[in-house]
């Protein structure tokens, strides 16, 4: 039977307690210990030696056996005659899981055979992994590499039931590799890790938001001086952008029937949540507040909303709104920008022409009409459909965004646990995801150019036109 090891260390306290106050009695009354006393107190630091030694042995062995992890008691097993080791490897060669055969102890007190999975390998797939956490909340033995990746989400340390596991951080990594990859605009977008003791990013940024002489660079000035002559001192202005990090929470119910299958189980994680991290994500970064969410472009200060043209019907679509939202481009960003449009826009494009003579020519399309793929470009740069466009008409159906100019910060990747607990009278597991970011445009502000009535800046949308 397993000792209690923290009843152990219970009685370690109180006996050091005990000498600390014979020690501190004889302190007190300014003296040195009496015979007794001091018998007492070498005695009492005996016993507490002795025992550390114990906590120590039942601590190793009590580790040795989760590592085991064995179906049954492992406690009294012993090697198989025919013991051999299985080994399983990857498509590249590489090792992902040893099975060594033994003997185990059952409940009846006999032995059978029984088999380890060697702690130190990986799992293969996040559904073998998730079912593993399943199988050892319902006490059908604990697989021993989940040891290498348990972190404790309830009370007590070493019991599973009473525990949870993180998943094994390759799988986390792949789950934000493919939240981030499945986008149109988070892969365009640039992000800062968080170090581990961070919660934010502070960021020193130029505080420029007009180009005309002792402005640029938020007041940098040269200028031509005749010799002896003393020159003007000046200096760049800077201005702070914060970021903290704020959780995006996702939870997953998943019957006992369904971790039945493990292919199944993971086909749904790996799909369904990097895809809806993504999307919120991706909804944030357009069309965020900055209230407990990423400050998205279409609320950033340094969007240009270009007015539409004088008696233009509603939900239409011209090339000259085309035209004066290049024009409010800033330039050094139109090599990275594309257009982000609501799909229900793209009728429009393809109807939309530009007079040339007493005709018109269409310019979206390509030459052969469409009976051909559409150039799916404009002013060269890509036009790219995405959900989290506003509506047809309105501001935000169309924008021109130069996306390096978000700024994006995250932690750590997804953090993923289960439990069985939540859900226990519905014989449901509970998975949840959590992913801690934060973002917003990189500019507070428009730029007045040096020469020039209008501002420019790297994010462009169409007014509304109703």
């Amino acid at each position: 039977m397993a000792k209690d090891v923290a009843a152990l260390r219970r009685k370690n306290a109180e006996q050091a307690v005990s000498a600390r106050t014979i020690l501190d009695k004889a302190d007190t009354e300014k003296r040195a210990l009496t015979a007794e006393e001091s018998t007492a107190v070498d005695k009492l630091m005996a016993e507490i030696e002795a025992r550390k030694a114990e906590i120590d042995r039942e601590e190793r062995l009590q580790a040795t056996e989760r590592e085991l992890a064995v179906v049954g008691e492992t406690r009294g097993g012993k090697p198989d005659p025919d013991a051999g080791e299985t080994e399983e490897r990857d498509a590249y060669g590489k090792v992902r899981q040893v099975e060594v055969r033994c003997q185990v102890m059952g409940k009846d007190g006999r032995y059978v055979e029984g088999r380890v999975i060697n702690p130190k390998k990986e799992f293969r797939t996040l559904g073998e992994l998730l079912t593993a956490v399943a199988k050892a909340d319902t006490r059908q033995g604990v697989d021993a590499r989940l040891a290498e990746s348990r972190a404790a989400t309830g009370m007590g340390e070493a019991t599973p039931a009473d525990g949870g596991w993180l998943v094994q951080s390759d799988f986390a990594i792949d789950l934000m590799t493919r939240t981030y990859n499945i986008g149109q605009i988070l892969s365009r977008i640039p992000r800062i890790p968080v170090g581990a003791n961070a919660n934010g990013l502070t960021l020193t940024m130029i505080n420029e938001t007009s180009r005309a002489n002792g402005s640029r660079w938020g007041g940098v000035t040269v200028s031509r001086q005749a010799e002896g002559n003393p020159g003007t001192a000046s200096k760049p202005k800077f201005r702070q952008m914060e970021l903290k990090l704020k959780k995006l929470f996702g939870l997953c119910y998943a019957s006992d029937e369904l971790l039945q299958d493990a292919v199944a189980l993971e086909a749904v994680i790996n799909k369904a949540f990097p895809e809806e991290m993504s999307f919120v994500m991706e909804d944030e970064i357009l069309n965020g507040t900055g209230a407990g969410q990423m400050l998205g472009i279409m609320n950033g200060g340094c969007l240009i909303s270009v007015a539409k043209e004088a008696a233009q019907p509603a939900a239409t679509v011209f090339f000259e709104n085309i035209q004066n939202m290049w024009a409010r481009m800033w330039a050094p960003s139109r090599a990275n920008a594309v257009w982000l449009i609501n799909q229900d826009v793209e009728p429009k494009l393809n109807a939309m022409g530009i007079s040339v003579g007493t005709g018109g020519v269409p310019v979206y399309l390509p030459p052969g009409g469409l009976s051909e793929t559409p150039f799916a470009r404009l002013m060269g740069r890509q036009v790219l459909p995405v959900e989290q466009c506003q509506t047809l008409g309105t501001v935000g159906d169309i924008i021109l965004a130069d996306l390096s100019q978000y700024t994006m910060i995250d932690k750590g990747g997804i953090q993923a646990a289960s439990s069985m607990h939540v859900r226990f009278i519905n014989d449901e597991q509970t998975y949840r995801f959590i992913a801690r970011n934060d973002g917003q445009p990189s500019w507070n502000a428009a730029l007045t150019p040096k020469n020039g009535t209008n501002t420019l800046s790297p994010f462009v949308a169409l007014a509304t036109r109703a």
